[in-house]
Parts: C-alpha cells; structure tokens; sequence
C-alpha cells in the first residue's frame, strides 16, 4: 500500500516502482510558489525566476521510495496552467488583448505549416543506425493537430502533455517533435 507525505499530499510510488524524488520535487513545487506569489506588476521584481514553459519541462531523478509520478505530473501540469494564465493576462494587460491574439494566431500558423508538411517529412531524421520517435505515430498526431488548428477539432492540453511515441530507426528526432509538441502546449493555453 502507497503512503502519502504528510507535507506534498503525494504517494509514494508503489512497491518497487521508482518514483520521482522527494526532495527535487519539494524544493521546486516551493520555487515554483514562491515564483507564482510575486506580484508581476511590481517594478523591479522578478518573478521571470520561473514560468509556464519551465514548469512544463521540468524533470526529477527516478529514485526508489520516490512519489509516485501520475499525482505529480497531475500538480505540475495545474502549476503549468497557472503560469500560462498569469502570463497571458500580464500580457493582454500590458499589450492589450488584440495583440496578444495576433501572436497567437502567428505560433499557430507558423506550427500549422510545421504540422501540414507531407507524411515521412514533418521532422528531420536521426542517422542510419540512430533511433528516434516513430514516424507513422508523430504523423497520426501531427495529422489531429493539424485538425484542432484548421477547424478546431478536440484535441485538449492534457492529451498533447500526455502524448508518447515508440522508437524506431531512423526515426524524427525527438528534440524536435518534443519542442513543436511544447510550442502547440503554449497556444492551446494561450488561447484558453
């Protein structure tokens, strides 16, 4: 049976299953507070310490003994969503909504084009005997967010977050797809 910290509220990690360690993961969750508790509109203080895009690609060591890693993905990504909210309304407060959508509408249309390229071809490869994301399975994805972007298809932020590809050879290469991948996480919450 799992057991849950006093202090986080997150269970461990089941039996022997690693778990993301405890410490890495308190210590930021407590960055990441005191980053959202700075007032953004206060001059000369910097709350830029930390932003929706660093909580999205945070990562923690795998450790036995460690919290179990759905309830802390589950935090992370309500954490991500409360930067981005923040974010978008400092900058829809300082440039004004109008502006805000155009750059919107800009990463969109700069990610459609990406997306809409033809099947084999969205990404560049890895090397002959290097392995990287199968391309059938990033085209199928591609191929639904081209969908959401043209005509508003459902596809929601946690579907995106919780997408994973299998490896093949000669495969995209994943730091790639994973930066459009998180490019399309920062519209669709953009645009919340």
């Amino acid at each position: 049976m799992s057991e849950t910290h006093p202090v986080s509220g997150f269970p461990d990690a089941p039996g022997r299953t690693r778990g993301y360690d405890k410490r890495a993961v308190d210590e930021f969750l407590e960055r990441a507070r005191a980053a959202f508790e700075v007032d953004p509109s206060t001059e000369g203080v910097s709350g830029a310490d930390l932003d929706a895009a660093a909580v999205r690609t945070a990562s923690f060591p795998l450790v036995r003994g460690g919290y179990a890693i759905g309830p802390v993905d589950a935090a992370l990504s309500r954490v991500e969503d409360a930067f981005a909210a923040r974010e978008r309304d400092s900058a829809v407060s300082e440039h004004g909504a109008h502006e805000w959508v155009e750059r919107a509408r800009g990463e969109a249309q700069v990610l459609l084009d990406r997306l809409s390229r033809p099947a084999t071809r969205k990404f560049a490869r890895t090397g002959l005997l290097g392995f990287g994301y199968r391309v059938d399975e990033v085209d199928l994805v591609a191929g639904r967010l081209v969908a959401y972007f043209e005509r508003g298809a459902p596809v929601s932020v946690e579907q995106v977050r919780s997408v994973a590809f299998r490896m093949q050879r000669r495969g995209y290469r994943e730091e790639q797809v994973d930066a459009v991948l998180d490019a399309v996480i920062e519209v669709m919450l953009a645009v919340r």
